[in-house]
């Protein structure tokens, strides 16, 4: 919240003369000043035709319905959620500085949402006829908390450990572990990989708590040095590094009416990987997908919640490389014993149909279409909604297919990229659509014959502020000779096709990013158009190994990370090199996190191509990374010694000949700082010479105020050694 508010004051900067970005702009500008006119937090309200978001102060709650002809009306204000909690809690005072942006709708007439005090958070329950406040749940700041289905009870994290605060006020301690290395409930399992994102479930009759039990006191503890103190202080975190001990996790049922804990008996290796966690719709039984630690065999198996038995498994996936189940379970409403489970077993991540035996009643794929966000189903569950991919991964577009028959109707056509949600009875659907040249198209869609009613068209929010360079999207052909790739070039401001420029490549290239799409700003930052109006072509491509184009596009990474993402990156180079404007002696490369380790690589392996290379966060030996993420891509380094010595950096350092910054956050606990220190020691070693730089209170990511820095760090140093 206060991370949010910080960003929303900062927003209201008065705006100047037209102008080249300031690197505060550049940095910032993007979600503030220069950023399209959207809908904040758009919410369809259940069972109606109503969408409702923030106003622009984000104080009222908006309201429009199609029986009002769509137009604006407040629907409830900051003050009304405030006067009723004076109401409920007269003696609390709540900090509601805005109108809850995280607020959501549990049914038509009740809304969720956090209300702060001097305290506590309560996780509030608001009846938006009467405007009074339902039931309000304390639990301690910031923790996660999930409301039970019938209202009447919190489950919320105190620590590691599990507290149930019912709608009486009465606390229930679900667990009492002393033991931090047992953690109770935390999404924070099995490293956030396969999709988890939340650590408990209410069954949905509300009489049970499914829960993760993470064991994690055999890891190794990796220490990260705080100096905050007068003496700097140790701050150990456990750091499961590829071919190392892992934790090991079980699921266990909580029953509320007899407190008695009933745990799975997800039999196995006890560091195999549970995810795909799902209640059935009758509260009898829980679903969950049971991955070996080599992550190539899922089993997806059904249990007893009264008895923790194991019934069935319902069906199998296996692959020589590796399964990566991502999605929970989605039972169609009004069947009971039929799901949806959303797989790449056959290519490209889509929908199948099973029931509840584990028979598959219809693959509901749509040729090369990659989904990207489930939506609801219409009235009668006939039809499910999704966004998924076109255009070779560049659009984004909204489909329905038809359970029974698996015809599939793109409802969306305008190529660009469309963000959608979907009213509970699928008729309509909000969509917010943009691409290279339209910022923001907002309307509704008749999701049955496509017709849409525009609500705005947002202006272009540069004009009369500052000229942004021109952009390109371009399509070159990768290292394999066949497969068409998507790149980005952003030309420098004052474009003269007679002059030479120099490079900034801007690189990520690993699984699950995408860094070139077919929407406003063709998906870069505002950094990179910041760097092209100060003289410099940014180059961006999406190698092999990235995301949205399916199974065999990325999992050509499997046990050589980056081998094949350097050469399809090399392809780009030679792309560039064909300009007559490019500057082949003056091309540098910037990226973070695996966009660090492809940087440093690049600077390693072509050392005779990048001059210049700044490597953020940079994983520079792989078994130095975590097991989930790590084995998944390259084995153990017991099983592929040979991949990971060809991708380590580390022993690479004597080929080191341009100018390389590497920067690192003291706290980060994705990529532990031991990457970097092997690597520079290494530098020092072999008497190369190798800038670092230190961010003694940051995590992975250089976040905030401090964000400002980093990139005027990185400005200077491209523009110190690679501008003439």
């Amino acid at each position: 919240m206060k991370k949010f508010l910080w960003l929303f004051l900062l927003s209201g900067a008065a705006a100047t003369a037209q102008h080249n970005l300031t690197i505060e702009e550049a940095t910032y500008g993007q979600y503030q000043q220069y950023a399209p006119k959207s809908l904040v937090s758009p919410q369809w309200r259940p069972d109606t035709h109503t969408l409702t978001y923030l106003d622009d102060t984000y104080q009222k709650l908006i309201g429009r319905s199609e029986n009002g002809n769509w137009e604006e009306k407040t629907f409830l204000t900051k003050e009304d959620l405030g006067n009723a909690l004076k109401v409920k809690y007269p003696n609390t005072k709540f900090a509601l500085q805005i109108f809850p942006y995280g607020y959501s709708w549990k049914d038509k007439n009740t809304i969720v949402f956090e209300a702060d005090s001097e305290d506590n958070s309560y996780a509030v329950l608001f009846d938006v006829g009467t405007k009074t406040v339902i039931n309000a749940f304390a639990h301690v700041s910031d923790s996660q908390n999930y409301i039970s289905p019938d209202g009447k009870n919190l489950a919320w994290l105190q620590e590691n450990n599990i507290v149930i605060t019912a709608d009486a006020g009465k606390d229930i301690k679900v667990t009492n572990d002393a033991d931090k290395g047992i953690v109770n409930g935390s999404d924070y399992v099995h490293r956030q990989e396969f999709g988890i994102d939340k650590g408990m479930w209410w069954s949905p009759d509300s009489k049970n708590l499914l829960y993760y039990r993470k064991a994690e006191t055999m890891v190794a503890d990796f220490p990260l040095v705080q100096w905050d103190t007068r003496i700097a202080e140790v701050k150990d975190i456990k750091y499961p590094m590829a071919g190392m001990k892992s934790e090991e996790v079980t699921l266990v049922v909580y029953n509320i009416a007899t407190q008695q804990k009933t745990t799975l008996k997800t039999e196995g290796p006890k560091e195999q990987f549970l995810t795909c966690v799902t209640w059935s719709p009758d509260s009898k039984n829980v679903y969950v997908g049971v991955l070996n630690r080599e992550q190539n065999h899922l089993k997806l198996n059904k249990y007893d919640a009264a008895t923790g038995n194991f019934i069935r498994t319902l069906f199998e996936e296996e692959s020589k490389t590796y399964v990566e189940p991502l999605h929970d379970l989605t039972f169609v409403p009004g069947h009971n014993d039929q799901f949806l489970y959303r797989s790449e077993k056959d290519g490209y991540e889509q929908l199948y149909l099973y029931n509840t035996d584990g028979k598959l009643l219809k693959n509901l794929g749509f040729g090369n279409v990659v989904i990207i966000n489930l939506h609801s189903f219409d009235k009668d569950a006939k039809n499910v909604f999704y966004t998924g991919t076109a255009n070779t991964g560049l659009d984004r577009q909204l489909y329905k297919v038809n359970l029974k028959t698996g015809k599939t109707t793109q409802i969306t056509t305008t190529s660009g990229t469309h963000t959608d949600i979907v009213s509970s009875d699928g008729e309509l659907a909000q969509d917010s659509f943009s691409n290279t040249t339209t910022p923001n198209d907002v309307s509704i869609i008749t999701t049955k014959n496509g017709k849409a009613t525009t609500l705005f068209k947002a202006e272009n929010p540069f004009t009369g502020q500052t000229n942004l360079p021109k952009m390109e999207l371009v399509s070159l052909t990768a290292a394999d000779g066949k497969t068409p790739l998507n790149g980005r070039i952003i030309y420098p401001a004052d474009f003269d096709a007679s002059k030479k420029y120099p490079v900034m490549v801007y690189v990520y290239g690993g699984p699950h990013a995408q860094l070139v799409t077919n929407d406003w700003l063709g998906g870069a930052r505002l950094f990179d158009y910041y760097m092209a109006q100060n003289g410099y072509v940014v180059f961006t491509l999406d190698n092999r190994g990235s995301d949205a184009r399916g199974r065999d596009f990325e999992h050509v990474v499997h046990r050589r990370l980056g081998v094949n993402e350097m050469a399809d990156q090399m392809k780009g180079i030679d792309f560039l090199k064909s300009k007559s404007f490019v500057d082949a002696d003056r091309i540098g490369v910037y990226g973070w996190s695996f966009g660090g380790f492809m940087t440093t690589s690049l600077m390693l392996d072509h050392a005779d191509t990048f001059k210049v290379g700044v490597a953020g966060g940079p994983v520079c030996d792989w078994k130095y990374y975590e097991v989930m993420y790590g084995e998944r891509y390259m084995d153990m380094p017991q099983e592929n010694p040979e991949g990971y010595a060809e991708t380590n950096v580390i022993d690479k350092a004597p080929k080191l000949q341009g100018h390389l910054l590497v920067i690192h956050g003291a706290q980060d606990n994705v990529v532990v700082q031991q990457h970097s220190m092997e690597f520079i020691q290494a530098c020092i070693a072999n008497g190369k010479q190798v800038d670092y730089f230190l961010y003694p209170t940051h995590e992975h990511n250089v976040r905030g105020k401090d964000r400002y820095h980093l990139n005027k760090k990185i400005a200077e140093y491209f523009n110190t050694y690679l501008k003439k």
